[in-house]
């Protein structure tokens, strides 16, 4: 468990210490685990985290199905909509598929079209940990799309050391601290030993020098 004013007082320093700049740069931690198997599967980390105050820029969701699942992805303006027949075009297009794959972070399916991801588009998402949510026909996804905006996908596979963005030098620093607070607490939730299997935590801007919270 870190302090939320020793993390407060590390985003300052991160912030003071980055060379001026006339745009907003992204806000980063980089998490060094300790004590703990990653080749074992289950000791790898795979999460999807809500922070309080989003990471300043919006993240790209992609929607695949047809229907009222494509009435509400317009209504909360996600940022792709594929159809079916576009899924299985996209699975004899590798080079397209492969940019989809990569340029949107977050995707929903409805659960009838989840066959079809899976055969046309399960090699290029799979591998990148983004293969959809499996949407049910009675589910509101607007709620949902909300709060993937907000998050963060953590995917260590069997590294112990991995860094997700938390923010940027255009939001406050006590708004930063509060994003990593989330992020920290989840991670040492599902370590097996928490706090202790945690080596070091260190905070940094996009072109700043690293400053260590633990």
């Amino acid at each position: 468990m870190v302090d939320r004013a020793k993390i407060l007082e590390a985003v300052k320093t991160a912030i003071e210490k980055a060379p001026k700049r006339k745009f907003s740069e992204s806000i980063d931690i980089t998490i060094n685990l300790k004590n703990i198997d990653m080749a074992q599967p289950k000791n790898r980390i795979d999460e999807t985290i809500l922070l309080p105050h989003g990471t300043g820029e919006d993240n790209g969701i992609c929607v695949i199905g047809k229907g009222d699942i494509v009435t509400q992805a317009k209504e909360a303006k996600v940022d792709l909509i594929i159809g079916p027949e576009e899924v299985e075009r996209l699975g004899g297009a590798p080079r397209e598929a492969r940019k989809v794959a990569s340029t949107y972070k977050y995707f929903l399916a409805e659960t009838a079209a989840m066959p079809q991801v899976g055969r046309f588009l399960g090699p290029r998402l799979g591998p990148r940990g983004r293969m959809p949510m499996p949407i049910t026909g009675q589910t509101d996804i607007r709620p949902i799309v909300e709060r993937l905006r907000k998050s963060v996908k953590i995917r260590t596979k069997d590294k112990t050391v991995f860094s997700t963005k938390v923010g940027s030098t255009a939001m406050t620093p006590e708004q930063v601290a509060e994003n990593i607070d989330a992020v920290v607490k989840r991670i040492e939730s599902v370590l097996e030993q928490g706090h202790l299997n945690v080596r070091s935590i260190f905070v940094k801007t996009t072109m700043g020098p690293s400053v260590r919270l633990v």
